[in-house]
């Protein structure tokens, strides 16, 4: 069985696992694991900041992440295709009082500059105080595309010029830098936090991790605490981090090439629709329909042994992994193709 579905399916590697057999651990709630420091001093030495967090999720960095720039009421910024949005059961808004103010994902997933900045709220009463904006990289629900730079760097200076910080939900960040050919840290100097994960492309088990400055780092770690967030022999799974972001980094270009064959393979079946510009990761959305309806779609493709999934009406959705090779690809392509030649040709 192929599994196409995310790349949060793979499992740690050998030297993961080791790693984590082997983890010098203390309580990391007392600050005292050795493991957990090591990664949080590594993840932000590699994205240029001064301190990072260990957490258990994506979902929970972002939580933390704008629990501690924002307080109750504080509306945030984000993009109407943004995974904060969809996925994370709104969980800044039902734990920190926060009202989404939800503009526009572009094609390429980007938030227009200018309604960004008519969307900072004035201080007067009625208002609510923005409280940050939030942007995502590489953008999940639109492809996989990346932000450029300048845009990013256009975006800071719009935050900066009123006083609201950016945070990046940057569950593949490393995807982005890959994608780019930058280092990571040259992407996050460009907004005030960050989320990775290393469940994603980088193959860890567990975890995430929220980067910033010391002092905010210093507020993040109360507010993990407030989504029982205390962690304790924690470095039994750090350890598998610190191996992720030593050993899957320069392999991403990998996933990319065969996501690029995955979609351009893709776009020469008739019945598929794709817009091969935003294949620029390891992320391939496109759609069956009207051809095939994209849950029937999904199962015959289960049913041939490869796991794919539905993303309603933006189609369906395979990504690229470090367990995901040349020929796996080309599996793939054949029941792809095999499933949509049954379709009867119009008259």
């Amino acid at each position: 069985m192929l599994d196409l579905r995310s790349d949060t399916v793979t499992h740690p590697t050998d030297a993961m696992r080791a790693a984590m057999a082997s983890a010098v651990v203390g309580d990391d709630q007392y600050g005292e694991d050795p493991t957990v420091r090591e990664l949080e001093e590594l993840a932000a030495r590699m994205l240029g900041k001064e301190a990072a967090l260990f957490v258990v999720s994506g979902t929970m960095g972002n939580l933390v992440a704008l629990l501690t720039h924002c307080g109750r009421g504080d509306e945030v910024i984000m993009g109407d295709e943004c995974h904060i949005f969809w996925y994370e059961s709104g969980g800044a808004a039902a734990l920190g009082g926060m009202p989404f103010n939800l503009l526009p994902n572009s094609r390429f997933g980007e938030l227009d500059l200018e309604r960004v900045r008519k969307s900072i709220r004035a201080i007067r009463p009625g208002y609510p105080r923005t409280g940050a904006i939030c942007i995502e990289d590489t953008h999940n629900r639109c492809g996989g595309p990346t932000l450029a730079l300048d845009y990013l760097a256009e975006l800071h200076s719009i935050g900066q010029q009123f006083g609201v910080p950016v945070h990046m939900d940057g569950a593949r960040v490393f995807n982005a830098a890959a994608a780019l050919g930058v280092s990571v840290a040259e992407i996050a100097q460009h907004v005030d936090s960050v989320q990775f994960c290393l469940t994603k492309c980088l193959a860890a088990p567990v975890g995430s991790l929220v980067v910033g400055s010391a002092e905010y780092i210093q507020r993040a770690c109360a507010s993990r605490k407030i989504v029982g967030g205390a962690l304790r022999q924690s470095g039994v799974i750090a350890a598998a981090g610190l191996v992720a972001l030593r050993t899957m980094v320069e392999r991403l270009p990998e996933d990319h090439r065969r996501a690029r064959r995955l979609a351009e393979g893709l776009a020469a079946i008739d019945g598929v629709t794709i817009d091969l510009e935003t294949v620029q990761s390891n992320i391939v959305i496109f759609k069956t329909e009207p051809a095939v309806e994209h849950v029937a779609f999904q199962t015959a493709m289960r049913e041939n042994g490869v796991l794919i999934s539905n993303y309603g009406t933006r189609g369906v959705r395979m990504l690229t992994h470090y367990m995901i090779d040349d020929a796996a690809i080309e599996r793939a392509l054949d029941v792809a193709s095999t499933i949509l030649a049954r379709v009867p040709v119009p008259a």
